[in-house]
């Protein structure tokens, strides 16, 4: 991974610690202004490494962030193991956080912003509250709408709204305690097809098990299951008026790709873009698919960020 020009932590608006990182754009290249580079859940900084070199090299300076619960940020739970959270507006908080003082510090021009699944749900949340915050945001397999994976999902949450109500809020989602990235196998994990890059994000792990996050709480769980009806809500895609590009897997086994679709129709300037050979994790993919990704990426942001 490229050395950061500052690494540094922050405090949320509630005293939360998170991690935040800016990376300068490829010297000689001209600069584009900065993108927002917003991860998906149980993810951490270092995991992008790759990614924030080839915005580097395009003339980006990148700014990220660990989000509250995982990576080197600040854990809610003694278990550092297990993802929680009350409602979604923790992360909203954050992310105005990270925008007021790291962000916004680095310069007047609108970012662009690139975010991945957990992290492209809190980016829409944001773009439907602040309109004017971003010049242009591209999306990777956003958190619309969970997969279920073989339960009925009416089943699933019912059971999750039982849980919470019964005082479960703290305990893991039946069969999250049992996938500790720092054991998983390359057969075992639901994210990538590609193995090689896998792996690198395992040695990260291996070397620094300290940010290795495993799932999530019927907390957590919960609270996604509310956030997701209230962006799916009538009226609420239609409200975002920042241009979108959303990216979406053909194979994705973590969120439903057939509801990412419906909900790009419904943005008034937004496209949208299918990779069928792709599992969740379109940015960790093989390199033809990542190399139709960054086409298409860069076809975008010529647009907002020339």
């Amino acid at each position: 991974m490229r050395a950061p020009i500052e690494f540094r932590f922050i405090s949320g608006r509630d005293g939360n610690r998170l991690r935040t990182a800016i990376f300068e754009a490829e010297a000689g290249r001209s600069h584009r202004g900065v993108c927002v580079l917003l991860s998906g859940q149980t993810e951490f900084i270092e995991k992008y490494g790759e990614v924030i070199g080839e915005l580097c090299a395009r003339g980006f300076r990148v700014a990220t962030l660990d989000w509250r619960g995982q990576g080197a940020s600040r854990r809610a739970l003694p278990d550092p193991l297990k993802a929680h959270i009350g409602d979604f507006a923790e992360y909203d908080e954050d992310l105005s956080a990270f925008m007021d003082m790291v962000v916004r510090p680095l310069g007047s021009q609108k970012p662009i912003a690139l975010a991945h699944s957990m992290g492209g749900h809190i980016l829409l949340r944001a773009l439907h509250a602040h309109p004017q915050q971003f010049a242009g945001a591209v999306f990777s397999a956003p958190m619309i709408r969970a997969q279920t994976r073989g339960y009925n999902p009416h089943l699933a949450r019912a059971m999750c709204y039982l849980q919470n109500l019964s005082g479960h809020a703290n305990d893991w989602v039946w069969g999250m305690d049992k996938r500790d990235p720092l054991y998983m196998s390359f057969s075992g994990q639901l994210v990538t097809s590609d193995a090689v890059r896998w792996q690198k994000t395992q040695d990260i792990i291996e070397s620094h098990p300290e940010i290795r996050l495993a799932g999530p709480s019927w907390g957590w769980l919960e609270a996604a299951y509310r956030s997701m009806a209230a962006v799916c809500a009538p009226g609420y895609p239609e409200a975002i008026t920042t241009p979108v590009l959303i990216c979406g897997a053909g194979k994705d086994r973590i969120v439903d790709t057939a509801a990412t679709a419906e909900f790009a129709r419904r943005l008034p300037h937004g496209s949208y873009l299918q990779f069928d050979d792709s599992e969740h994790e379109i940015l960790m993919e093989r390199d033809d698919i990542r190399a139709q990704f960054w086409a298409a990426f860069d076809a975008f942001v010529a647009k907002y960020a020339p």
